[in-house]
Formats: C-alpha cells, sequence, structure tokens
C-alpha cells in the first residue's frame, strides 16, 4: 500500500482527523509517539526521500525550538512549582519545561502529518478527488489549479523582465527607498498585464471547450475511493490513539484546555 496510489481526499481526511484528535490532548508523550509513527509511515509507505523529508522538516524544526525556549524562559512561575534553574529574570521551572516540550512536539505532530500529504500527494489529483468525492464546484476547482499553473509561468516571466532590464542597464540594487519602490514598479505592472492576458486567454480556451461549470460533468481521470483508503484511515487512526493510550498508561496524559 503505496500513499501515491491512495485516493487524496481520504487521505487529507485522515490527516485532518489525526490533527483534530491529536488537538484534543496536551502532555509530551502522545505527540512524540505519533511523530515517531508518522515519519516511519512516510518514509517506509510514501517512499520519499529521508534526506528531502529533513530538508523541508527543517523549518518548522526550528521554529518548535524556538518556541520551546521562549515559553520554557519566559513562564510564570506559580506555587508548588519546583524551581529547575534561575539567572536573573530567566527562570526554568518543571512546569514551565513540560509545558514548553508539550507544546514543540504538538507544533511537530502537526508538521509531520501535513508533509506525509504533500509529499504523496500531486495537486491536480487532490482537486480533481475533490470534485469528484466531495463534490467541490467545478468552476471553483478549475479556478484553483489554473492558479496553480499560472505560478511557474510568472516566476519564469519575472526573470525575464529582470534579464532584460540588466540588458538596458537598468540599477537592480539601490539603497534608496523611492528607487526600491519605481524598481517594483517595473516589476509589477508586466507581470500584472501578462497575468490578465493569460486569464483571458484560459478563459476563451475553456469557453471554447465547453466549459460551464456545472457539476454534471465527465472526467478523463476517475479517482475512487476503495479498500485501501480505509485502511489507511484506520491505520493512521489507530496509531494516534495507541499513542494516546500509551500516554495514559504513563500517566502523562491530559487535556488541552485542562493545562492552558
Amino acid at each position: 500500500m503505496l500513499l501515491h496510489n491512495l485516493n487524496p481526499a481520504i487521505k487529507a481526511l485522515t490527516v485532518i482527523v489525526c490533527i483534530l484528535i491529536l488537538s484534543i490532548f496536551f502532555d509530551p508523550v502522545t505527540p512524540l509517539i505519533s511523530i515517531t509513527f508518522t515519519i516511519l509511515v512516510t518514509l517506509l509507505l510514501g517512499k520519499v526521500s529521508w534526506k528531502r523529508w529533513l530538508l523541508l522538516f527543517s523549518p518548522f524544526l526550528f521554529f518548535a525550538i524556538v518556541y520551546i525556549w521562549s515559553s520554557m524562559w519566559f513562564a510564570e512561575v506559580e506555587a508548588g512549582d519546583t524551581i529547575l534553574w534561575q539567572w536573573g529574570f530567566l527562570t526554568m521551572t518543571d512546569s514551565g519545561l513540560e509545558t514548553a516540550i508539550s507544546l514543540g512536539l504538538r507544533v511537530l505532530s502537526f508538521s509531520v502529518l501535513s508533509l506525509l500529504f504533500v509529499l504523496t500527494t500531486k495537486p491536480v489529483d487532490f482537486i480533481l478527488s475533490l470534485m469528484q468525492q466531495c463534490k467541490l464546484p467545478p468552476k471553483l476547482a478549475y479556478g484553483i489549479m489554473a492558479g496553480y499553473r499560472f505560478l511557474p509561468l510568472i516566476r519564469e516571466e519575472f526573470s525575464i523582465i529582470r534579464s532584460a532590464h540588466r540588458i538596458r542597464g537598468v540599477k537592480q540594487k539601490t539603497a534608496s527607498l523611492p528607487e526600491r519602490i519605481r524598481n517594483l514598479k517595473r516589476y509589477i505592472i508586466p507581470l500584472l498585464a501578462g497575468a490578465i492576458r493569460k486569464a483571458e486567454r484560459t478563459a476563451l480556451a475553456m469557453e471554447s471547450k465547453g466549459f460551464t461549470g456545472e457539476g454534471d460533468r465527465t472526467f478523463y481521470r476517475r479517482f475512487h475511493v476503495s479498500g485501501k483508503d480505509w485502511l489507511f484511515l484506520f491505520l493512521m487512526v489507530s496509531g494516534i490513539l495507541m499513542s494516546v493510550f500509551v500516554s495514559w498508561s504513563l500517566g502523562t496524559l491530559g487535556l488541552y484546555q485542562k493545562e492552558l
């Protein structure tokens, strides 16, 4: 069962359900086990390169570390807390350390679930699946796909405009703020004009092909929901619930509202 072959809509539903379950609880053990489980599923069933995964995961890890650091040192000291270390106005307590780690791991657990979906799902397949399984209106769906297709073209046009300015001797780097604003206008206006032309051509092409935006349309590529999709949903939810059970067995399980 490869994750790339699963129905994108069911895969998105699985990620949403897992995130909702994790959002109920607040402790360091539950997200830690769920992170380990999700990483194993992504690397083994998703056939994702661990180098690419680490590259995309590193920004989330950095922000989580910063979040843990700030929450750990600037937490309020309450009655009954044990002070682990203190220097000036910085105070580390046992409850503050546990809360900071729980918050950081909570962020990482949501991040690895999102990476599981992003790295194993093609955007176009996801939109088509939403139209077929979730009855997403075709007007909205094809508008999203057209915008997604325009992004690489806009980047290419931006590079062409910069090269043309460089050939004509336009200064690329200036210290003056007004000059920077004028340079920005030189890029924005041609890009907007090109985007409007492409949008008009796309609209005319879709109209000439008989696109009306009605929901009862046929598809060249059909997406179906099979037993593998529901098995994946059961597998992921079971893994998250197992992490909750382990945390409850260790006596560390807590609810989010109770902790806050």
